[in-house]
């Protein structure tokens, strides 16, 4: 070999041996690469699709052990055969355990789920609450072993997110990378728990982070493929629900009444929401004007779920055996709006007690019991132009789903995931359009972003709403000895007329002051516990905070365009 051809490869094993150093430099101080990222994503699809395996698992045991039937899909017609006092006590039971749970440890006794997994993604880096998480989780396996009428996918996606918290705190991740941590749990967990991989890629995206990012979207995907693989080890590939080979759609001509269904399916999304928040409100009326002690409220709310259950045993649990047998058509008319008027009250009643357990699941269920009804009547009144009216059960189930999660991308996929029929995708996605457009203008936008404006988390109207609140004044005040800082005098004429803002306060509370006092800096004091002033700490400029106010939104602009 000539001496030129060795220096050459000399040169490019040099070369090789640097990149090699390089790369292992930035990994350890700049944190995982993209590969290593996908590795990451992976490895947390999998444990995320363990996670929700087991948690299924768990509840089918324990309802084995309470009810004598681990079949989640023949619960009622098992509750059935059961002594009425039995289906009376078992939830009281549960509420008790979860009631105390939930007051042992947790600082409010309020169970966690979907809304506060997306109030993590949006003021917390992509972290959730890990100690009240955890007994969330365990509150909800035994609210939905017990009778509660929820769903399994809230507890789901928060353990997802307790399991996306331990590796970004292990990896002292960012904000952006704790957030893509966090859509790949949650995308595994819900892929794992409903076998539909493609809407729970989506439902990261759309729901939780509430944007589409390119950054994040293979992760993601790698991720929510991972939880599908563990969901199908399992269970095999098979759907949720079984839909009759018959149901087809006269498309043009019937396509107005699924407009019509739209706009139903909008309105029942939102009396199911508005029930379930005036249930709660009552609920904590009467539990501070009786002095209840908070551990009893669940089990209180499980004794209206077991005394309605003795007459109606379809409204405890899940509810996947009603929601098959309305998309099978196998309910008359007056069996599906009683059941769906029933289903209500269970879900306000159980989110109202605190129990724990999710809403996606009885959205379902109210949905195709809505449908069929409509269904009913529309092939009665035009026979002679209509379809099947089982679709109009499939179309229901997808339209109040989506108006309840604010989610009609992903809700639309699910549907289709869950039942397996995509021929008749037209007319579900024209249900899902009008329900999510009619309930949105009602609602904030969906139940769980509702659920955090009711706690004054303002996340629903994007992030201008609350990038405000992650600012704290002292990372952007002025100390009163730095260069052009005003005269302590000047600044303490200003307190006097109560123009001042605490130290512990976010921008959020100081950009109101700038608007009222009409100036172009506010003092920022420490204060006592009664309110007095204690220290004068610096001041505030009102350019300074709309600096910083600019520097967050295009930050958050520029990882949603990534």
């Amino acid at each position: 070999m000539s001496e030129p051809s060795r220096s050459l490869i000399a040169q490019q094993f040099d070369e090789a041996v640097g990149m090699c150093r390089t790369g292992w430099r930035v990994l350890r101080t700049q944190g995982p690469g993209q590969i290593q990222f996908w590795f990451i994503a992976l490895l947390i699809g999998v444990a995320a699709g363990f996670a929700a395996l087991w948690f299924r698992k768990g509840i089918e045991a324990l309802q084995a052990m309470l009810y004598g039937t681990d079949d989640v899909h023949l619960l009622h017609s098992f509750a059935e055969t059961l002594p009425w006092f039995w289906i009376l006590l078992i939830p009281v039971a549960g509420g008790l355990a979860v009631g105390l749970i939930l007051h042992w440890f947790t600082p409010d006794g309020r169970l966690r789920g979907v809304a506060e997994v997306i109030e993590g993604a949006a003021l917390h880096d992509g972290r959730v609450e890990t100690r009240a998480g955890l007994a969330s989780a365990l509150s909800s396996l035994i609210t939905l072993s017990s009778g509660g009428s929820t769903g399994r996918e809230g507890p789901v996606v928060h353990i997802a997110g307790l399991i996306s918290t331990w590796v970004s705190n292990r990896l002292l991740a960012d904000g952006v990378t704790g957030r893509d941590l966090l859509g790949c749990a949650v995308a595994a967990a819900v892929s794992a728990s409903f076998n539909a991989p493609i809407a729970g890629a989506i439902f990261a995206l759309e729901v939780i982070l509430r944007h589409f990012a390119v950054h994040a979207f293979a992760p993601i995907v790698i991720a929510s493929a991972a939880g599908t693989v563990i969901n199908r080890l399992a269970f095999g590939d098979v759907t949720e629900f079984t839909l009759p080979a018959t149901s087809m759609l006269e498309f043009y001509v019937e396509l107005p009444a699924f407009l019509m269904l739209g706009m139903v399916c909008g309105l029942v999304a939102v009396a199911l929401m508005r029930a379930s928040f005036w249930a709660d409100d009552v609920g904590t009326h009467l539990q501070r004007r009786f002095r209840v002690p908070r551990y009893l409220r669940p089990a209180l709310a499980g004794a209206l779920l077991g005394a309605l259950a003795i007459f109606y045993p379809h409204i405890i649990g899940v509810g996947y055996e009603t929601t098959s047998a309305a998309l099978t058509g196998k309910l008359i008319l007056h069996e599906a709006v009683i059941f769906a008027i029933l289903k209500t009250v269970a879900v306000a009643v159980t989110i109202a007690g605190r129990m724990g357990g999710g809403v996606f699941s009885p959205s379902l269920m109210l949905g195709a019991l809505t449908g069929l009804a409509f269904g009913m009547i529309a092939t009665a009144a035009f026979p002679e132009v209509s379809g099947a009216e089982t679709l109009y059960a499939l179309a229901g189930m997808g339209a109040v789903a989506a108006a309840v999660l604010g989610a009609p991308i992903s809700t639309t996929l699910i549907v289709f995931e869950l039942t397996g029929d995509w021929q008749t995708g037209l007319a579900v996605m024209v249900a899902v359009s009008l329900s999510t457009a009619l309930a949105s203008r009602i609602v904030a936008r969906s139940f769980f972003l509702t659920q955090l404006e009711r706690r004054n988390v303002h996340v629903a109207a994007g992030p201008q709403a609350y990038l405000l609140s992650m600012v704290r004044v002292v990372k952007v005040m002025r100390t009163m000895d730095a260069p052009g800082a005003p005269e302590e005098s000047v600044c303490w004429q200003l307190i006097e007329r109560g123009v001042y803002v605490d130290a512990r306060s976010t921008l959020e509370a100081a950009m109101p002051v700038f608007d009222r006092s009409a100036v172009s800096f506010i003092p920022v004091v420490a204060l006592w516990g009664d309110g007095r002033t204690a220290k004068l700490l610096g001041v505030l400029s009102h350019v300074d905070a709309l600096k910083a106010f600019n520097r967050a939104l295009a930050a958050t602009a520029a990882e949603e365009h990534s």
